[in-house]
């Protein structure tokens, strides 16, 4: 049997079509990443098409590792010259390799948005704008959406010239200033590494040229989130062979806030006119009632191709939709509910996962988790590679690397603190702009600065620490450089003398971070700091999910797509919330079906059961709102959907109904998460440890026992764990063992 007999009969027609240009329309679940990899194999086996013809793109570092692994399992030899790599992974690639073709040196740092930030905050201190009227953030994303529609400084400040308003014209000034800074530092923003690329294919035919010959069956996944930077760069690519292959899904085109322009997709054949169109429909993940659902909601928007999805799997449970007072409510019995199903042994934490629009409405969940002894991890929260101490360590590797990274050397020269002050710091910086140097080039010839004076006897050590690692790099490992690094600036004892718990968890940080350079190390083929940085810049935060946490997850829907869960709740479903009021009052409708092609796209990562809730009133920055339900629950059919009671398939003890909707819900709630049965109290006959010893709980870990109180009923142990700090609970219920030396 041969292994294409195991795709359906529309996921074989998009496996062998391979020359031309192709557009996989693949609705949620129907086995797009499966297709690919096939398509990939086929070439290779049937085609006869060279591996290192092949390239392969997606967005996010996860997709890419994922389809990396199932590519070496299908395809076997010669896997490892198939070029699988996200955009901007691919696009440093080239531009590590010819950016000094444009006037960059090679070893550019890449910035982040934080970075950016200081940039920008710098800039209208320098042309006295007020970031109170202009925030930095605002102007951040107006360069970003220049950047994504290929503007350049110069054709934004035409624009901006015959723009009615001040704002237009503030920002080209801005913009201008930014891109010079950004130049002289030697470094790019996310945007400019496929800026950039766009520009080096432009300007350089030979380079193109290379690219072209190189790869000439080029696949492009989650094609409906491009933006035209993005498309430029693939259509470049695949200009001279036209043998490109797109797949996504318009209905799952949710990005319009990053410059995602659902017009690459739906306007795919108007730009290949002898493009192939193919649907993939059958999907793989979810029960029929659920597609159902989903089917009748996005069907609702206009800007869309025609399809619909269907499985071969069980008709399953009725969509659940419940009603509350207030978010409080909400929580409470989302809480009840996971730790009931969990316990009767139906589900995992992990394959529970709370749906929401909006980062606030996390709050209310976590504190209720916290009260149930919910296991749970926020999605989206603040990333690793954004704490304090590993932004400095990496600012330290960023100087050393690229010395013309101001932003860096700005960051670390008083960390650890060494006496050089603001005014010293004025007058480099003044330096530097008269001369046009790097702020670090001008730290170099502090010596030669008149109006230093005795600042410059302060700034030379920390000149001469970097030099010294600097002439170490070839023969230092990224982690030992990183590890000398921490000695040599205290920057570890520093954070030992504090001996605070926040203090410890850095330290922690740190230690992951040396984990991380010994990891990357043995991964890369050929290890370098740059390459370090690099790879640690172009992390996504959907990336740090790990499929092995026992933990339900709690994320904006934004951050769900591509993730599937057997029981979703998705939570705040009322009018002004999802979808927003901005989008209810606003005048265009595109930006409401987009936030139905959210809901479709929250709808979809449910495979058995899916909850939807809405609160009459809620508080929103203080004030209480009150809300109608969703319109998107209103375009389900009431069929579709099952009130405030379980499924008759469930077998739990049936109650008797109370009379309102909410008095039912909360009467079940109570009775099936916290019975008294559960939480009977028996005295622990004595206890194997005492106050000083070291125990162990089964959830916190290790601690330190500070207290035991006799409460009569049972004795109240208080501890302080290592990992999650002091925690109070019954001896009976938290069954800690101590831990002998």
């Amino acid at each position: 049997m041969s292994k294409y007999d195991s795709l359906n009969a529309m996921q074989q027609e998009a496996v062998f079509h391979t020359e031309g240009p192709v557009l996989i329309l693949a609705g949620a679940g129907s086995g797009k990443t499966r297709v690919l990899t096939h398509r990939i194999a086929y070439l290779i086996e049937e085609k006869g098409v060279n591996p290192w013809n092949i390239m392969a793109i997606t967005f996010t570092n996860k997709a890419a590792q994922e389809m990396r692994e199932r590519v070496d399992q299908i395809v076997g030899f010669g896997s490892e010259s198939i070029w699988v790599s996200t955009f901007h992974s691919s696009c440093v690639r080239m531009l590590r390799r010819y950016i000094d073709r444009l006037g960059y040196d090679n070893n550019f740092t890449i910035y982040d948005t934080d970075d950016q930030k200081t940039v920008i905050k710098e800039i209208c201190k320098r042309l006295n704008i007020d970031t109170k009227q202009f925030k930095e953030r605002t102007l951040m994303a107006a360069i970003s959406s220049a950047k994504d529609e290929l503007v350049s400084p110069a054709e934004y400040k035409l624009q901006a010239s015959t723009a009615s308003g001040y704002g237009a014209q503030t920002i080209a000034r801005v913009y201008e200033a930014y891109q010079k800074q950004l130049r002289q530092n030697n470094a790019l923003d996310f945007d400019d590494l496929i800026v950039k690329t766009v520009e080096l294919f432009q300007s350089c035919p030979d380079v193109l040229d290379y690219y072209q010959e190189r790869f000439r069956y080029i696949m492009v996944d989650e094609y409906q989130d491009t933006n035209t930077a993005q498309f430029k760069f693939v259509s470049l690519l695949a200009e001279k062979y036209q043998n490109l292959c797109v797949v996504g899904d318009d209905d799952q085109s949710i990005y319009k806030f990053r410059g995602a322009n659902i017009g690459n997709i739906l306007g795919y054949e108007k730009v290949f006119p002898q493009a192939k169109v193919i649907k993939l429909e059958q999907n793989y993940r979810s029960t029929q009632n659920i597609l159902n659902a989903a089917n009748e909601v996005i069907k609702n928007n206009e800007g869309r191709k025609d399809k619909t999805l269907w499985t071969a799997n069980e008709e399953g449970s009725p969509i659940h939709f419940r009603q509350f007072q207030n978010g409080y409510e909400e929580a409470e019995y989302i809480a009840g509910a996971i730790s009931q199903k969990v316990r009767e042994g139906i589900y995992d934490y992990k394959d529970c996962a709370i749906l929401y629009r909006t980062n606030a409405q996390s709050r209310l969940f976590e504190e209720k988790f916290l009260i149930a002894n919910i296991p749970y991890k926020i999605v989206g929260g603040v990333n690793f590679y954004a704490r304090k101490e590993i932004k400095d360590l990496l600012a330290y590797m960023k100087t050393i690397d690229n010395a013309k990274d101001d932003v860096a050397v700005k960051r670390i020269i008083n960390v650890p603190k060494r006496g050089i002050g603001a005014a010293t710091l004025g007058k480099v910086q003044d330096y530097a702009d008269a001369y046009g140097i790097s702020f670090y080039q001008a730290l170099r010839q502090a010596d030669e600065i008149p109006t230093l004076g005795r600042g410059s006897a302060k700034v030379r050590p920390f000149v001469e620490f970097i030099q010294k690692f600097r002439s170490q790099i070839e023969y230092l490992s990224v982690k030992e450089l990183l590890e000398k690094l921490i000695e040599e600036t205290g920057y570890v004892d520093e954070l030992k003398a504090e001996d605070t718990d926040e203090a410890k968890a850095r330290i922690e940080n740190i230690d992951e971070l040396i984990s991380k350079a010994a990891s990357y190390e043995d991964d890369a083929e050929d290890p370098s700091l740059s390459g370090f940085l690099e790879e640690v810049a172009l992390i996504a935060d959907i990336d740090s999910v790990e499929d092995s946490d026992n933990r339900v997850l709690l994320m904006t829907l934004h951050s769900a797509k591509g993730l599937e869960f057997p029981n979703v709740y998705l939570a705040g479903m009322e009018d002004g919330i999802f979808p927003s009021y901005m989008t209810i009052v606003g005048d265009d409708p595109q930006d409401m079906e987009e936030e139905r092609r959210l809901c479709y796209v929250g709808i979809t990562r449910a495979m058995k059961e899916l909850t939807l809730s809405a609160a009459q009133q809620r508080m929103i920055r203080g004030e209480t709102q009150y809300n109608k339900v969703s319109r998107f629950i209103r375009e389900i059919p009431r069929e579709l959907v099952e009130l405030g009671r379980e499924p008759k398939a469930r077998t739990i003890t049936k109650m008797p109904e109370p009379s309102s909707s909410y008095a039912r819900m909360r009467q079940t709630y109570q009775k099936t998460s916290f019975s008294p049965k559960q939480f009977e109290v028996k005295k622990s006959q004595g206890l194997s440890y005492g106050v000083g010893d070291t125990v162990r709980h089964i959830k916190f870990g290790t601690g330190t026992v500070q207290a035991i109180v006799d409460g009569g009923k049972d004795y109240e142990v208080t501890v302080d764990f290592d990992k999650v700090g002091t925690k109070k609970m019954f001896a009976s219920f938290a069954k800690l063992k101590k831990i002998t030396e």
